[in-house]
């Protein structure tokens, strides 16, 4: 018997799927805020409020850094589960 086209499945290219091709924008960025922050490692000042710290800036901006992600992951988080909770 012929194998025909219907009996596997299509071969796509890995960065043709739509899970690579949101995922790798973000990989892009993350490799270039990483470098730029590791990149900066002279010392400065921090004002947090009241108290001055004096830390390696490449830790602040880590910090930052960090936080933004929670914050992004968060929204996202929470933008999904309120979508999929809609009456159909």
């Amino acid at each position: 018997m012929a194998g025909t086209s219907t009996d596997h499945k299509a071969h796509t290219s890995f960065f043709s799927r739509p899970g690579v091709r949101r995922l790798l924008p973000f990989v892009v960025i993350t490799a270039i805020a990483l470098v730029f922050i590791f990149e900066n490692r002279g010392s400065v000042r921090i004002r947090l409020l009241i108290p001055e710290v004096t830390m390696p800036l490449w830790g602040a901006l880590l910090i930052a850094w960090g936080l933004g992600m929670l914050a992004c992951a968060f929204t996202v988080r929470r933008r999904s589960s309120r979508h999929s909770r809609r009456p159909k």
